[in-house]
């Protein structure tokens, strides 16, 4: 006679003891740092239930460990306190805990182990990972994406890999448009570093609708800041403000923090934002509401590209064989204070 637990699977199993999958996992293959009483609560409902050794692998279906990897090349130095991919992790994180898995961060090296991406997700046993963002040509990179492992990004663009990020083409778009609606025509652009994919199609994008829209020479120009932050773009900010020969009527900056430190900028130099000069950002910070003045912004769903992030990283562990693909997200145009 068939043992009924034989219909068992590892959600059954997580959902009896309330416990995620992942640990369900790891207990009953002798790893993890589990507490020993919950270790001891998980072998003795599977000794009650009839278990044996071999069924642990059958239950685990053995080809998954309920983990996921997460590759942070952070090339622009910012970290995870950035808002942007802070937000994006964290939301991340919560999609797939609810579906059962737990994370995991590969590093380059760990103490005096020094290993490469895929070698650490391959040690690790994850069953995909996220690539929060990176260099597109750092070999490791290269190679953990052309690999068996599956693989998504909020930001990188490589022709094996399925990518969700913000459609960045809409943003310069919508605040570009809503500028010139108001009669404005001096538009001049403040970019973050064009290593950065989003920077650089955010200024490719404004460098076209500067040609489709016949303005002259005078009427808009950019300036790049190799680094991040406020105080950063602050910094640069005013050296860009007293190279000017005229004064731009408003200015796109590539995002909030930009923004802010721009803002900063011109107040110390006597302009009023935004009635001097009009001022919009990029991303809708939880801060951009509290900013003085509130910034007018282009709103990135962060929650929505974490979740399809999610939902298509686990598609592709199901089922390897699938076409990756690229997903850009709608955004959205939210009006404050820093433009009339």
């Amino acid at each position: 006679m068939k043992n009924p637990s034989d219909k068992l699977t590892i959600h059954d199993l997580a959902k009896a003891l309330n416990l995620s999958p992942g640990t369900i996992s790891k207990i009953l293959n002798g790893k993890g740092n589990i507490p020993q009483p919950t270790r001891e609560r998980v072998i003795q409902f599977v000794k009650d239930k009839g278990y044996i050794a071999n069924h642990s692998a059958r239950v685990l279906k053995a080809s998954h460990s309920w983990t996921i990897g997460v590759v942070f090349s952070d090339i622009a130095l910012f970290g995870l306190e950035h808002p942007f991919f802070g937000s994006i992790i964290q939301a991340f994180k919560n999609f797939m805990e609810e579906k059962g898995y737990e994370l995991v961060f590969i590093p380059k090296k760990l103490g005096n182990q020094e290993q490469s991406y895929l070698q650490w997700a391959r040690n690790k046993h994850v069953d995909g990972v996220l690539l929060l963002t990176g260099d597109i040509n750092d070999p490791e990179i290269n190679d953990l994406v052309n690999s068996e492992v599956p693989c998504v990004s909020t930001d990188m663009l490589m022709p094996r890999l399925t990518t969700i990020i913000s459609d960045d083409n809409q943003g310069i778009e919508l605040i570009f448009k809503h500028f010139l609606s108001l009669g404005l025509t001096k538009i001049f652009a403040y970019s973050g570093s064009t290593d950065s994919r989003a920077y650089q199609q955010r200024l490719d994008t404004y460098q076209r609708l500067v040609k489709d829209h016949q303005l002259n020479k005078s009427s808009h120009q950019y300036f790049i800041t190799e680094g991040y932050g406020v105080a950063n773009a602050y910094k640069n900010a005013r050296q860009w403000i007293e190279k000017w020969n005229e004064k731009p009527e408003a200015i796109i900056a590539f995002s909030d923090d930009i923004a802010m430190g721009l803002i900063q900028a011109l107040q110390e130099k006597g302009y009023k934002v935004p009635q001097d000069i009009q001022v919009s950002g990029y991303d809708d910070i939880q801060f951009a509401t509290l900013f003085s003045p509130s910034l007018t912004t282009i709103k990135q769903e962060k929650k929505m590209i974490a979740d399809t992030a999610g939902a298509l990283l686990i598609e592709l562990i199901q089922n390897p064989q699938q076409k990756r693909s690229l997903h850009k997200i709608p955004v959205k145009l939210i009006k404050r204070s820093s433009t009339k």
